[in-house]
C-alpha cells in the first residue's frame, strides 16, 4: 500500500499529509474558466487559499480564460478570480490532497464608480495628480515613493492643506529630504489631487501566453507592524528577512509553510539605535539595530547590515549563534551588502557616503570614504554624524533634518551610495549613488575609485549578469539601464506603465545568470516586470496582493524569482502583513501539463 493509499484509508487530513509525509507529492487540483462579463479573461489571476490563510498559490489564465492549478493545501479552501477593472469573484471548496476538482468563476464589473475607483493600483492615482511640470514632481518622486506606496487606499485619504504638512513633516523623521518650498507645493498638489472622487483609468496588464505560463506562491510572516526589508534564499532552502524595525529575523521554510521568529541580541543603544533623534514610528521602530540587508557566504553565514547600530553581524543558519562587529568611525546607515569570490564582506553605508569593508578571516574592517562630488556634498558628509549626535540629545525631535541645508537646497546635497554589486568578470565592486545619479566602481585590490554619471536620475540598486553587464534601475525615471562595464557605454529603456500618463518606481532587481533576464520590482502599479534582453521586451506579471512593494530580488535553485512584501507600513498592505512572494515562470505550465496527462 502505498502512503497516499494507507492515508486515505485511514482518513488522515490534509494536515496529516504534509506533517508525516513532507516529500509526498500528492496534490489537489483546481481546473476551470474564468470569464469576464460573459467571455473568457486572459490574465485573469486564481487564486488558492489555504485554510489557515497564511498562504496563498496563484495562476494566470490563458487567451480562452482556462486555467490549472494544482496545490498542496487540503481542507477548506478559498478560491478567487481576479482582474483589474473588475470586482472580485471567491468562492469555497473543501478539497482532500489528491482530489481533482471543476469550478468556473465569472467576473462582473464593480457595482459602483467609487468600488471601480478603489480598486484601482497606486499608479492610477498618482497619475491624477496636477504638478505643474516633471521637474516638480521630480523631488515627489524621490521622497515620497521612497520606502512605500502613495496613492493606496492608506495614503490618498483625502486631507486639507495643513494635515498634509503634518503628514510631511511626519515623514521627515523617516529621512524624507525635502525642502520648505518643496513640502508646501506637495501639500498643495495631494490635498487637490486626492479629493476621493471616483475616475476612469484603462489599463494593460499585459496579458500573454507568457503570463498563463507563471505561477505565484505567497506566505505571511511577521505582524501588522513588521517591516521586512530584505530577504534573501538561503542554501539550506529556508527564506530569510530582515525586520528591520523590530530587530528580527523571520525564518520561513517554503516546503512546510512553517515560519520562526529569531530576535537579533540586544544593544546598550536606545530604541532608533544612532537615529534615536529622529521620529521613526512607535509601533514599528521598536528596536536599536535595524537590520537592513544581507547576504550568505560560502559557509552558510548570512552577513547582515543593521542599519540603525551602525554594525555588521554575522548569523550561523545552523547553530543560530549571532556575532556583532561595529562598524568604525562615524559611518551611518549601513546599507546593501554583497560578497566576493574571496569571501570579502562590501557593503554600502548611506547617510555617511562610505564603503564598508570586512574581512572574516582575519576580521578586520575597513571604512572608506567616496567621492563627495561637490562642496555641498562635501558638506553633508563631514556635518550629518555631528548633526545625528546633536539630535539623538533631543529624542524625536529631527532636528537632523531641520538644521540640515538639504531644507534650502534639496536632497541633491547627499550622494547616498545605496545598491551594490560584485562585477563576476573581474571581481570589482560597484555602487549606485542614489541621490547623485552616479555609479562607481572600486578596485578590490588598490581601491582605486572610478565613477561614471549615469543618464537617467534615481540609480538604486543594480545587479550584474554573467558578461560584466551592470543592469540599474532607475527610480526618479521609472527606467532601466545597463551599462557595458567593457566599453563603458549605457543604454536605457522606459519602463512600460500599465497606462499613458503612469509611471513605474523600480526599487531593485536581479539578474537571472543563466537566461539573462531582468527581473525588476514595479513598485507604483503592483506587480514585477520581466526583460527579456535578447528580445528586448518587457513581460508584467501582475501581483495577486493590493499594496505591492517588494525590495532585494533572490533566485530559488529551482528558478523561482522572490522578494518581501516590504511596505511600511505593513498594516497598509491588503493583508495587513507582510509577505514573502516567489514566482515561478514556468510553474503554471508545469500544472498545466500535469493536469493534461
Amino acid at each position: 500500500m502505498t502512503p497516499s493509499q494507507f492515508l486515505r484509508a485511514a482518513g488522515a487530513s490534509a494536515l496529516a499529509l504534509a506533517g508525516f509525509w513532507p516529500g509526498l507529492a500528492a496534490a489537489a487540483s483546481l481546473t476551470g474558466q474564468v470569464t469576464a462579463d460573459g467571455k473568457p479573461a486572459m490574465g485573469a489571476m486564481l487564486t488558492v487559499f489555504n485554510e489557515a490563510k497564511t498562504a496563498r498559490e496563484t495562476v494566470y489564465t490563458d487567451a480562452d480564460g482556462r486555467y490549472a492549478i494544482r496545490t498542496s493545501f487540503g481542507g477548506k479552501l478559498d478560491v478567487r478570480a481576479r482582474l483589474l477593472g473588475h470586482a472580485d469573484a471567491r468562492t469555497s471548496l473543501q478539497l482532500s490532497p489528491d482530489q481533482r476538482a471543476e469550478q468556473n468563476m465569472q467576473l462582473v464589473a464593480h457595482a459602483t464608480p467609487t468600488d471601480r475607483t478603489a480598486a484601482l493600483p497606486a499608479s492610477a492615482h498618482n497619475a491624477r495628480l496636477p504638478w505643474a511640470s516633471e521637474k516638480e514632481r521630480a523631488p515627489f518622486i524621490s521622497q515620497c515613493n521612497y520606502c512605500h506606496q502613495i496613492g493606496n487606499a492608506t495614503t490618498r485619504i483625502p486631507r486639507s492643506h495643513e494635515a498634509w504638512l503634518d503628514t510631511i513633516g511626519r515623514m521627515e523623521g523617516y529621512l524624507a529630504m525635502v525642502t520648505r518650498s518643496e513640502a508646501d507645493t506637495f501639500a498643495s498638489v495631494l490635498s487637490r489631487g486626492f479629493d476621493g472622487k471616483p475616475f476612469e483609468a484603462k489599463h494593460d496588464i499585459g496579458a500573454t501566453p507568457e503570463l498563463a505560463r507563471a505561477k505565484v506562491e505567497e506566505w505571511l510572516v511577521g505582524d501588522n507592524m513588521s517591516f521586512i526589508h530584505d530577504m534573501d534564499v538561503a542554501k539550506d532552502g529556508k527564506f530569510y528577512g530582515t525586520d528591520e524595525g523590530h530587530d528580527v529575523l523571520w525564518v520561513l521554510d517554503p516546503k512546510t509553510g512553517k515560519t520562526e521568529r529569531i530576535p537579533l541580541p540586544d544593544s546598550t543603544l536606545p530604541v532608533g539605535g544612532l537615529f534615536s533623534g529622529m521620529n521613526l514610528h512607535i509601533g514599528i521602530f521598536t528596536g536599536k539595530h535595524g537590520p537592513h540587508s544581507m547576504a550568505e557566504d560560502k559557509d552558510g553565514r548570512l552577513w547582515i547590515t543593521n542599519a540603525l547600530s551602525s554594525t555588521l553581524m554575522s548569523f550561523d543558519t545552523r547553530t543560530k549563534a549571532f556575532k556583532t562587529y561595529p562598524v568604525p568611525g562615524d559611518a551611518l546607515y549601513p546599507h546593501t551588502i554583497r560578497i566576493d569570490a574571496e569571501g570579502i564582506v562590501w557593503f554600502t553605508i548611506v547617510a555617511s557616503n562610505q564603503m564598508g569593508r570586512f574581512d572574516p578571516r582575519t576580521e578586520q574592517m575597513t571604512v572608506m570614504a567616496l567621492p563627495s562630488n561637490g562642496f555641498f556634498r562635501w558638506v553633508s558628509d563631514a556635518l550629518f554624524p555631528t548633526l545625528l549626535r546633536v539630535s539623538s540629545w533631543f529624542p524625536h525631535k529631527v532636528l537632523l533634518t531641520q538644521l540640515s541645508h538639504h531644507k534650502f537646497l534639496g536632497y541633491n546635497v547627499l550622494a547616498f551610495p545605496y545598491g551594490i554589486d560584485v562585477n563576476p568578470k573581474d571581481g570589482s565592486i560597484w555602487y549606485a549613488k542614489l541621490y547623485a545619479n552616479k555609479i562607481g566602481r572600486i578596485d578590490p585590490k588598490t581601491m582605486a575609485i572610478t565613477e561614471y554619471d549615469t543618464p537617467m536620475k534615481g540609480p538604486r540598486r543594480p545587479r550584474f549578469d554573467n558578461n560584466g553587464v551592470l543592469w540599474i534601475p532607475a527610480f526618479d525615471e521609472g527606467g532601466l539601464m545597463r551599462f557595458d562595464t567593457t566599453s563603458q557605454t549605457f543604454e536605457t529603456m522606459k519602463l512600460p506603465g500599465l497606462a499613458p500618463g503612469e509611471y513605474e518606481t523600480p526599487y531593485a532587481l536581479n539578474v537571472e545568470r543563466k537566461s539573462g533576464e531582468v527581473w525588476i520590482t514595479a513598485n507604483n502599479a503592483d506587480r514585477v516586470l520581466r526583460y527579456m534582453p535578447a528580445t528586448k521586451r518587457f513581460q508584467s506579471y501582475p501581483s495577486p496582493t493590493r499594496v505591492t512593494f517588494l525590495r532585494d530580488m533572490a533566485f530559488t535553485q529551482d528558478g523561482k524569482v522572490c522578494s518581501s512584501q516590504s511596505n511600511l507600513p505593513a498594516w497598509a498592505i491588503e493583508d495587513g502583513v507582510p509577505s514573502y512572494i516567489c514566482i515561478d515562470p514556468t510553474g503554471g505550465e508545469r500544472d498545466r501539463q500535469a493536469l493534461a496527462r
